[in-house]
């Protein structure tokens, strides 16, 4: 079990990421909104993820995918205007298709091999802290994957290696794999969990927790559900591209639900006298399966309003109250789990 570690003349507290001896501060400042996806405008990018470095954030988390490689970039900027690599955690994520064409996505050796270059040559790096396969891989077998990722461990461009929207059975058959291999294993998973997405406290936290795993959780807002901005009787926000078409469809019990539990966690906050932000990162934070939490600020103003969330200890009555308005271990909406069951695909169950 992971220990959280008194803060040292910094602004934000750190805890070790699983057995690794690594030290990383619990808020990860996630880049996906880096870009063409968020805030297009590099530079304003670049100081806001130098305000978080320089904020006592030092793990920073990106993809290959998120804009295409444009966020990748605009974090190598980034750490070079630094310019102290060694204070800093980087990770970044492999898996998404980056071109139409076949074999440019996925968990082969022959595109992990391609896929880490790539990464690297953006990052303006000569290794990456912590390597993760974005999603589990259907047709590759988790052993090709394992091998050509310790041969990058051997080789010395990538620290650790982890996972991202594993199942449960798909994290004990890895780290199963990894040992009779005698590979490097996947020292984290990175899974969805806020107050409104809840399903990994039944069967997931409990798996890393007992293989000694980081768990590095994103979404902890659910997708903005819970900024503060989706209360009962006021208009509710449009997507950035502005179309209404793209408005929650409260017609849908799923959607009315999720409004309704954003809602009550809202009036909890306000009779907190806290911010809901704050309330929700405090609340993921809270579990001692939790590692750190990721947050993908789109402005300044945003990261200010997230900077704080370590500090604010959730005390039993409250837990009580969030468990009554959405229970554990329970999602609010299926659709928010992050993982897709492809075998349940109809083409898959019926022969």
């Amino acid at each position: 079990m992971s220990e959280q570690k008194p803060e040292q003349n910094q602004q934000q507290p750190t805890i070790h990421l699983g057995r690794t001896g690594v030290e990383v501060s619990r808020l990860c400042l996630g880049t996906m909104m880096f870009g063409d996806w968020g805030n297009k405008d590099h530079q304003e990018s670049v100081r806001i993820i130098r305000h978080a470095i320089d904020s006592g954030i030092n793990f920073i988390d990106s993809a290959d995918i998120y804009a295409y490689g444009e966020s990748e970039e605009i974090l190598g900027q980034a750490i070079a205007q630094h310019g102290r690599r060694e204070d800093l955690v980087i990770a970044t994520k492999f898996f998404n298709g980056m071109k139409q064409q076949p074999n440019y996505r996925g968990g082969s050796r022959r595109w992990i091999t391609t896929a880490v270059e790539e990464s690297l040559r953006r990052l303006g790096t000569d290794y990456i802290d912590l390597y993760q396969m974005h999603r589990p891989d259907e047709h590759t077998d988790i052993e090709e994957t394992l091998g050509a990722l310790d041969d990058l461990v051997r080789q010395g461009k990538v620290r650790y290696i982890g996972s991202s929207t594993f199942q449960p059975s798909q994290v004990v058959e890895a780290q199963w794999i990894a040992r009779q291999n005698h590979t490097a294993r996947f020292v984290t998973e990175q899974p969805p969990y806020s107050m409104l997405t809840r399903g990994i406290e039944a069967d997931l936290l409990p798996t890393t927790h007992r293989h000694n795993m980081g768990t590095l959780v994103w979404s902890p807002l659910a997708g903005g559900w819970l900024s503060g901005k989706y209360r009962k009787g006021q208009e509710l926000p449009r997507t950035r591209r502005g179309s209404r078409k793209d408005a929650p469809d409260l017609g849908d019990p799923k959607i009315a639900a999720k409004l309704d539990a954003a809602d009550q966690l809202g009036a909890l906050a306000d009779d907190l006298g806290v911010p809901l932000v704050r309330l929700a990162l405090a609340f993921v934070l809270r579990h001692p399966g939790v590692t750190s939490a990721i947050i993908g600020p789109r402005t300044m103003e945003q990261l200010e309003s997230q900077l704080d969330a370590a500090s604010l200890e959730l005390d039993e009555a409250t837990l009580d109250r969030i468990d009554e308005i959405v229970a554990p271990g329970t999602n609010v909406h299926p659709d928010d789990a992050g993982f897709s069951n492809y075998w349940l695909d109809p083409a898959l169950r019926r022969r």
